[in-house]
């Protein structure tokens, strides 16, 4: 008879993988559809994204596996708006609703500020949607505070923007 594993017993990781990998890609375009209805007048469901967006130095996506299936995602890449060197921007953080509240989304941050700190960076910026309470939840239970916005999120009635200096 057949036992059902409990989360204990299944492997876990949450390694740097290339974004263009049919994984990454998929857990990419799960996050877009899910996030455009929420702000249909925006364009929230990509957030300014795309995938060649990893292929410059200190850029780096993260893929969390169940059991060898992908079932979450996260990114870093350079601030070139932020003004001051030594700053990376969190993109599309995102866990599929089947895997959440099991603590895949605070695994793929602690990658996320591991690699930035490899990379050499001090601080990391994020925007979110305000409709986006686990995120917020997230983020701030992991020392981000909220900073104004920059860029394209200036005036935008729905973006929380975040900041975390590393340590």
């Amino acid at each position: 008879m057949m036992t059902q594993k409990t989360i204990m017993e299944l492997s876990i990781s949450v390694e740097i993988e290339s974004v263009h990998t049919p994984d990454a890609l998929m857990l990419i375009e799960q996050l877009t559809h899910e996030l455009a209805p929420r702000y249909p007048d925006s364009k929230a469901g990509g957030a300014g994204f795309r995938p060649t967006d990893m292929d410059v130095p200190g850029a780096c996506f993260v893929v969390a596996r169940l059991d060898g299936a992908a079932v979450g995602c996260g990114a870093i890449r350079p601030f070139a708006e932020a003004g001051e060197a030594g700053v990376a921007e969190v993109k599309r953080m995102f866990v599929q609703p089947a895997h959440r509240g099991k603590g895949f989304s605070r695994r793929i941050l602690a990658k996320l500020e591991e690699a930035a700190r490899g990379f050499g960076y001090h601080a990391l910026i994020l925007e979110t949607g305000d409709l986006q309470t686990e995120a917020m939840r997230l983020y701030e239970k992991s020392a981000f505070v909220k900073c104004d916005c920059w860029g394209e999120y200036v005036g935008s009635t729905w973006s929380v923007c975040y900041r975390k200096e590393l340590v």
